[in-house]
């Protein structure tokens, strides 16, 4: 195992040391102009001449190269070491590089030499400031001179960020030579890009940082506008001021305001005060700002807080009966009002919001609808819009109250008829006929508008039926009020009622109560005054003062004369035999008709007075139907003390006790006007006839 080391060990080290050969060889390099280049060359086993070639042209044998300043080759030459050196580097050292031996007929493989040219700073066009208008599109040009090698790379950055949208472009001048490189950066600028900072570099190998040329852009740009409103949120009514602020190149050269389009007048600077209005809700303010590149504005709307306004009223609808209906209703406010429905003259809530609808209405649906709106917060606003639901149905009819009506007289019948929509005609019809308009024998119809019905039965119309001269069969049969419209028919039926003139018996029992009512209060009046007035009578009772007799007679007279202005009223008997002459007084008529020469006596009746001076009446008499005459009942007064001078006579007195003295002749069959006291009410009894009697035989 030993041995045959030894002998590799032998055979390698004697070939070794035998031929010639390169131990290192040069590779291709690169290197920046100016700097040094280094060519590596070391020989092994050769001792003789080594020199080094230039794009095949010797560069010599010795150390120092003389005719190449730039030139040496170095190393321990007992070595074999010989490196080319070059320094400093120049454009035209680029070239193919070899290592020869030529007494041993070596040749290295060629190693070329890369020189580098740092690009040089770019150049901006237009720069280093550039004016811009915002808002234009716009090219900017960085280009690059000079003989760098390689091409240089252009590139665009904004605060250290690289942009895009860039062109490049090469320009060459000569075959295997650049003349000049542009890259081109297209960009939109806006007023934000004023005073901003682009950098342009050319970046190649030989310079990998690469060089930067800044530049400013220079904007021109129409103002930039802010508009603000203090208060921004503010109730209606109060003032609101409007800031407008601008920044612009060049700068502002004009204001302008404006109110929903319409121009503000009188307003020309920053600022604006206005009060404000539910308006500027929907119609903002706006601010316009102009320089000399042109104008911007920016517009705001106030957060104006007010009560409901009505902007669309509901309207009226007519539908036919089992549609739908709906109501719409449209308020405006802020915050935004709460809206209801409700139907007139109730308070239950029908529904919430702009809309209203009613699913298959009925006849009972017909009405007003109302749509309220609550005050906002202020307490402003709010209100309610009515409207009308008509429900088409088939007509309504209905009978109106009818006087009675007296046999062969007159007579008139009525009905009401509402419809929606209105009725064609209205009819009347009975057992023998019809009638809608006009007439027709004994009968006439007319037809009158009436007020529209509750609830929006739609208008309404009054049909009377006249019937000239009735007859028996009115009375007992019906009459018959109908409409019709396109949705059907309504009617009702109509009777007319008879009005009787008063009973014979009624009258008659009526007329013998006032009769004998009159008598008993005569009577009972009569007998009363006979007893307290008794004492001053004469004895001779039953003797009749003449006229002309005794001065009884005036003193008599006397005394009615001065008590007359106290009485209470009175009532008369109204007897035709007593005639007043044209003086005033009584006439001489003998109503014993000669039996007794005495002068006729007027007897007069006083009711007394009620409590507080009024004349007291009599309840009504129960005899007779409502709305005959009343008689009158004295029975509950003849318990009164009456007054003690009851008989009355202008020309004498019968001063007889007996109370059928004035009773005592033939009562004529008719009667002439009541002597009435001023102010009494005459009696009703006076018109009938009061019962007679034989003629009294008295012997004075």
């Amino acid at each position: 195992m030993l041995v045959p080391a030894l002998l590799l060990f032998f055979c390698l080290r004697g070939r070794a040391g035998g031929s010639p050969h390169f131990l290192q060889q040069p590779n291709d390099l690169v290197v920046l102009l100016g700097d040094e280049a280094r060519l590596p060359c070391a020989l092994g086993a050769y001792w003789g001449l080594v020199q080094w070639t230039k794009d095949g042209l010797a560069l010599g044998g010795e150390r120092d190269l003389p005719g190449w300043s730039r030139y040496w080759i170095s190393g321990n030459e007992a070595n074999g070491q010989h490196d080319l050196h070059i320094k400093p580097v120049e454009l035209e050292d680029q070239a193919s590089y070899e290592c020869q031996a030529t007494q041993a007929g070596l040749r290295s493989r060629p190693a070329r030499l890369h020189v580098l040219v740092p690009p040089e700073a770019p150049q901006v066009l237009g720069g280093p400031s550039v004016s811009l208008i915002a808002g234009v599109p716009v090219n900017l040009t960085c280009r690059s001179r000079g003989d760098a090698r390689p091409t240089p790379e252009l590139l665009w950055f904004r605060d250290g960020i690289q942009l895009d949208r860039t062109t490049f472009h090469q320009t060459l001048l000569k075959e295997g030579t650049t003349g000049s490189v542009e890259s081109i950066l297209s960009l939109t600028p806006s007023n934000h890009d004023d005073g901003a900072t682009l950098v342009c570099r050319a970046r190649s190998q030989a310079l990998p940082a690469g060089k930067d040329t800044a530049i400013t852009l220079s904007l021109q740009y129409p103002p930039v506008v802010t508009l603000s409103a203090e208060p921004q949120t503010v109730q209606e009514g109060e003032k609101v001021t409007f800031l407008c602020q601008a920044t612009a190149q060049p700068p502002v050269t004009g204001y302008r305001w404006a109110k929903g389009g319409s121009p503000v007048l009188g307003a020309r600077g920053p600022m604006l005060e206005v009060v404000a209005d539910a308006s500027f809700l929907t119609a903002p303010v706006s601010c316009e700002v102009s320089n000399a590149v042109g104008s911007a504005n920016r517009s705001t709307a106030l957060d104006v807080q007010f009560g409901p306004i009505l902007q669309a009223k509901p309207e009226p609808i007519s539908v036919d009966v089992g549609e739908d209906a709906s109501f719409s209703c449209a308020w405006r406010g802020n915050p935004l009002p709460r809206v209801t429905w409700t139907r007139r003259g109730g308070a239950q809530v029908l529904g919430f919001g702009p809309t209203l609808r009613l699913p298959s209405v009925g006849p009972e649906d017909a009405g007003d609808y109302v749509c309220r709106a609550e005050p906002g917060l202020s307490g402003l606003g709010g209100g309610a819009a009515e409207a009308r639901l008509t429900v088409n149905a088939p007509p309504i009819v209905t009978a109106l109250h009818s006087a009675p009506a007296f046999l062969r007289g007159p007579a008139r019948l009525q009905c009401l008829v509402f419809a929606s929509p209105a009725p064609d005609a209205v009819v009347w019809s009975w057992d023998e006929g019809f009638l809608a308009a006009g007439s027709r024998g004994r009968f006439l119809v007319e037809t009158f508008p009436a007020p529209e019905g509750s609830g929006g039965q739609g208008p309404g119309l009054i049909s009377v039926l006249h019937i000239s001269g009735t007859q028996e069969s009115d009375f007992s049969r019906g009459f018959n009020c109908s409409a019709r419209n396109r949705l059907g028919e309504g009617g009702t039926r109509v009777s007319l009622g008879r009005r009787d003139l008063l009973p014979t018996v009624q009258i008659i029992a009526g007329v013998a109560a006032v009769a004998m009512t009159l008598l008993m209060v005569i009577t009972g009046v009569a007998l009363c005054c006979w007893h307290h007035s008794k004492a001053s009578f004469s004895k001779q009772k039953n003797l009749v003062q003449i006229p002309g007799g005794s001065d009884g007679s005036s003193s008599r007279g006397a005394e009615e004369t001065g008590s007359s202005e106290h009485r209470a009223p009175i009532v008369h008997t109204d007897h035709s035999d007593l005639v007043l002459d044209e003086e005033g007084s009584l006439g001489t008529k003998d109503p014993t008709n000669g039996y007794y020469k005495v002068r006729g006596v007027s007897v007069s009746l006083s009711l007394g007075e009620a409590p507080g001076g009024g004349l007291f009446l009599p309840p009504p008499s129960p005899l007779g139907p409502p709305g005959t005459p009343t008689f009158y009942d004295f029975n509950p007064h003849l318990g009164m003390v009456p007054p003690c001078r009851l008989y009355r006579a202008r020309a004498g007195y019968l001063t007889t006790p007996h109370p059928r003295a004035f009773t005592s002749y033939i009562k004529p069959t008719s009667f002439g006007p009541p002597d009435l006291a001023p102010g009494t009410p005459p009696f009703p009894y006076t018109a009938f006839p009061t019962p007679s009697h034989p003629r009294l035989q008295t012997h004075v």
